[in-house]
């Protein structure tokens, strides 16, 4: 197999296995912790490969979201466009901050998807949800040196390098 073939494989894999992994049960008092994988996933893709994810990748993978988890269609293809196109328009800095602070950027990337789910679903007539509605960013930022630094290994062994 060539390396195109194997990166576009690895690429396509590892958004697959964040949709899935959106879909996992957990209790339900660990249900609001956790993270948001897609978000994470499609962040990691942006710094590493800025060329390689664009809007309506982001878009699409938001509906495959949507279709997977049953929500209301488009809700997660708008969370998941904001967040690429502000990952995209910051990627040049983002990249070479140190891992803390792209943790902190992560959490805002999360946080500001939370507040867009509340708008979309506070406008669609859901009540205020509980305050643990905000729990999950903070996981998803805890988790994110640990991801990135799984996923950059990954790809190295695999030698899977950007053009």
């Amino acid at each position: 197999m060539n390396k195109t073939r194997v990166r576009q494989l690895w690429f396509a894999a590892t958004l697959l296995l964040s949709l899935v992994l959106m879909l996992v049960p957990l209790p339900g008092p660990l249900t609001s912790y956790k993270p948001y994988w897609p978000a994470l996933v499609l962040l990691y893709w942006c710094l590493q490969s800025g060329d390689r994810v664009n809007l309506g990748m982001a878009f699409c993978l938001g509906v495959g979201a949507d279709l997977f988890d049953g929500m209301l269609l488009g809700e997660q293809a708008l969370r998941l466009t904001a967040m690429v196109f502000i990952a995209l328009r910051f990627r040049s800095r983002l990249r070479f901050f140190p891992m803390w602070q792209q943790t902190l950027a992560v959490l805002g990337f999360l946080l500001n998807d939370r507040v867009l789910l509340l708008l979309v679903r506070v406008l669609g007539g859901d009540p205020l949800p509980p305050s643990d509605f905000w729990i999950s960013p903070f996981v998803g930022a805890a988790l994110w040196p640990f991801l990135f630094l799984i996923l950059d290994d990954l790809r190295a062994r695999l030698r899977i390098h950007e053009a």
